[in-house]
């Protein structure tokens, strides 16, 4: 039974590209045509579980039964196969992969509302789970430079990843306008690529937050080897505890960070950004967004990946903001840049297979590499995108055209090489 609704879905699913699937007991199909541009990829289902599975919940089922090798690649790899599916389905053409099965997504979705409280307590859990597994991983993954665990910025000229990780910052620092002196938050800090290079070529003074102890204590490092150790400081606290100390900043900035807030926190998180920034503060965050109407997180994404995590709409992003009084002076939507990022992880962590396997085990390997193939293609073929959106509390605190943001991107990428 399992089988035919298998076929039935990939007869529908896969069109463009083929598909060739040899079930437990040897029988095969094939599915989909050759078309320039779609992969060719063959699989086989270990165990005959596995149909079910995927049947109960395609994402789930299938990133699961590839983690313990009951999917098993015999042509092509997890990168090709999520590309097939996602190809074959775009966002754009209204034709969405079958949905779980009515209990698994209400299921689903409850599980994923009571994660997304995300009370401070459980907050550190669930970033411990994602950014606590050791900085080793991340270091074979990420740019050499910055370690950005984000969105690059693939501006016109831009080739390595280290490049276009540096022409992200400078994107982001030309958008708080920044005045050397100035005092700055940054709102899930990371490894401390943001800070000290806002401290290097603004000028200014940073103090990044994080609630991953594995971050705070190589950003410190990095802090103090990039010699701006008396202008960064690094603290391992929740940002719904800042404003009760009486901290104001004249900028703030987060990065990669409101993915983790959840939605039942917007409001809580923009109050406080309110009450932390300036009057004539400047604040830019920049988060994963949706380019449709707000979803629900999907059932592998918050087990294996980010528990806890959402990605907004713009829509209520906007909304929770709104009441916070906050004004959106600028909203930037970059389409593609994700998806050319994570190819980049993703062949890092092809290339770095046998330390990763090292660090870990096969099936971290394979579970990895299914999330981040499942990300790339998100931002080809599904919903995903990047939202930057510039705030301020006054409607005079910046000029009133976007002139000076080139001007002052091309002073920071300037202040890099003059130190170089």
């Amino acid at each position: 039974m399992s089988a035919a609704l298998i076929d039935r879905l990939l007869t529908r699913m896969v069109r463009k590209g083929t598909l060739e699937l040899t079930y437990a007991d040897g029988r095969k199909r094939v599915f989909g045509e050759p078309a320039p541009g779609f992969p060719d990829v063959a699989v086989r289902f270990a165990d005959s579980k596995v149909a079910r599975d995927i049947v109960l919940d395609p994402r789930l089922g299938a990133g699961e039964a590839y983690m313990d090798g009951r999917i098993i690649m015999e042509r092509g790899d997890i990168m090709q196969l999520v590309t097939l599916a996602r190809a074959n389905n775009r966002w754009e053409d209204r034709r969405d992969l079958r949905d779980p099965t009515l209990p698994r997504r209400m299921g689903s979705h409850l599980k994923a509302l009571l994660r997304s409280f995300n009370k401070p307590g459980s907050s550190k859990r669930n970033v411990a789970h994602h950014y606590d597994i050791g900085n080793a991983l991340y270091q074979l993954m990420l740019d050499s430079d910055h370690m950005q665990y984000s969105c690059a910025y693939w501006a016109d000229g831009v080739s390595t990843l280290e490049e276009a990780q540096e022409a992200k910052l400078a994107h982001i620092a030309a958008k708080l306008a920044l005045k050397p002196g100035q005092r700055v938050l940054d709102i899930g800090c990371g490894w401390g690529g943001m800070a000290i290079f806002l401290a290097q070529r603004a000028g200014v003074e940073v103090l990044g937050i994080t609630l991953s102890e594995e971050q705070l204590a190589l950003a410190r490092k990095r802090a103090e080897a990039a010699g701006v150790a008396d202008k960064v400081t690094f603290e391992l606290i929740d940002y719904r505890l800042l404003p009760d100390r009486g901290d104001r900043f004249d900028r703030i900035v987060s990065v990669g960070m409101f993915e983790h807030v959840g939605v039942p926190q917007y409001e809580t998180f923009f109050r406080a950004c309110t009450r932390l920034l300036a009057d004539d503060g400047v604040m830019l965050l920049h988060t994963i967004g949706r380019m449709g109407s707000p979803s629900f997180t999907d059932a592998f994404t918050d087990k294996w990946i980010f528990p806890g995590g959402y990605i907004p709409a713009l829509s209520e992003t906007v909304a929770a903001s709104e009441k916070a009084r906050l004004i959106a002076s600028d909203v930037e939507t970059l389409r593609l840049h994700y998806a050319r990022t994570i190819d980049e992880w993703y062949a890092r962590c092809m290339a770095n297979k046998d330390k990763i396997v090292e660090l870990f085990d096969e099936r971290f390997f394979r579970l990895w590499t299914f999330y981040l193939a499942g990300a790339s293609t998100s931002f080809t073929y599904a919903s995903m995108c990047n939202y930057q959106i510039q705030y301020v509390r006054d409607r005079h605190a910046l000029p009133i055209t976007r002139d000076y943001l080139g001007e002052a991107e091309k002073a920071l990428m300037a202040a890099g090489s003059a130190s170089a």
